[in-house]
């Protein structure tokens, strides 16, 4: 069974004019167009390409009701720097629905952190040339260092701070505290970044254009700045620190809204629940390195809600082990699908009852499924 769906792009500020339509082939709105979101989230469930009025969550609850999606895909773009930004793991996502049910929050009230009850690992596809993002803490000595050569005396509070592995737990709630220090220490920052060309450096002065003065801008040069080519990828498990900055890619994650903001947004941020599931560990930078099977680009992270493939289809038919339900999308080119669905660029596909897909032509197919044990 396949069934064309589609859906409409979200029109948050920080999205681009033209990257998705260009992607999907489609004339622009001339409103920011962020992501289009194709699952069965309520939030934004995607339609049925033949029967527009029918949501694919609604085809499952009638067609399939034992059945539900543990994945949602996003075509994302970024035009300007998203929130800084964590999500849940699946028990404080758990507790923390609940105790905003039991205060009587609505779940679509702009300053509700738990839309939903689930984790919301992720991971991104970059689709442009490059995809920039900042995301995870970098090793204190050397953001420390990099400081430190800046020789500007209004940063010495946050290096003074910076004193081993352990201080991110003080510095990053100092700085979005916003103490009597914080913002010389944010001024100097920008300053820096006007002529300077490090990756540090340039991601604070995107950040500060489009927020001045926001804790942000300092809490960047604690982290990874990250420029992905197209194809490469990262993976956001829970508790990652995480801002897009710019670019198209897909997103796939677990089926969940819940969004932890401390900032570089005018959304609702709550810097009390954000430290609370902030992992504060330094680790490299989380890229995400894809098995090799084929021609098929196989990403398997460690969690049970997704696995992503990358089929590369030409002359010679391949066929695509999936397991159970499954969402494909023509990244590139032009695929058919089972012998009977022609798909193009930006197009896509609910599947199921098909455990060998039979993949054509002359494209990229990228398929969200769940990750088997």
């Amino acid at each position: 069974m396949l069934l064309r769906i589609t859906n409409d792009p979200r029109p948050y500020p920080w999205g681009s004019l033209d990257a998705i339509a260009g992607f999907r082939g489609t004339p622009a709105s001339g409103q920011p167009e962020a992501e289009v979101w194709l699952g069965t989230h309520p939030g934004s469930p995607a339609r049925l390409v033949e029967t527009p009025t029918t949501t694919l969550a609604a085809w499952l609850a009638e067609h399939r009701p034992a059945a539900s999606l543990p994945f949602l895909v996003k075509i994302l773009a970024a035009a300007a720097p998203l929130s800084l930004q964590a999500h849940p793991t699946p028990e404080q996502a758990r507790a923390g629905f609940a105790r905003e049910n039991a205060a009587g929050i609505p779940v679509d009230a702009p300053y509700r952190n738990y839309r939903d009850d689930n984790a919301k690992p992720e991971m991104i596809v970059a689709l442009s040339e490059p995809f920039l993002a900042l995301c995870g803490f970098r090793p204190v000595a050397e953001a420390r260092s990099e400081l430190a050569a800046i020789g500007d005396a209004r940063l010495a509070p946050l290096i003074d701070r910076l004193g081993d592995e352990s201080a991110l737990r003080v510095a990053v709630p100092w700085l979005l505290g916003r103490g009597p220090e914080v913002d010389a220490v944010i001024a100097a920052l920008q300053q820096w970044s006007v002529l300077a060309e490090a990756p540090t450096a340039r991601t604070v002065r995107v950040l500060a254009n489009a927020y001045p003065g926001d804790p942000g801008v300092a809490i960047s040069t604690l982290m990874h700045t990250v420029r992905l080519a197209r194809g490469e990828a990262l993976y956001l498990p829970a508790g990652n620190l995480h801002a897009y900055l710019d670019g198209l890619g897909i997103e796939v994650m677990a089926t969940s809204d819940n969004v932890l903001r401390g900032g570089l947004t005018s959304k609702h941020v709550d810097i009390d629940e954000l430290l609370s599931v902030v992992d504060f560990t330094p680790l490299p930078a989380p890229r995400m390195v894809p098995s090799i099977e084929g021609r098929r680009a196989v990403y398997r992270p460690d969690v049970p809600d997704f696995a992503v493939q990358v089929v590369v289809a030409d002359a010679a038919a391949e066929r695509v082990p999936l397991s159970g339900h499954a969402i494909a999308i023509v990244i590139e080119g032009e695929c058919l699908l089972e012998g009977e669905e022609r798909l193009r660029q930006g197009e896509s596909v609910y599947i199921d009852e098909v455990e060998q897909l039979l993949v054509e032509g002359s494209g990229t197919l990228l398929i969200a499924t769940a990750n088997p044990a």
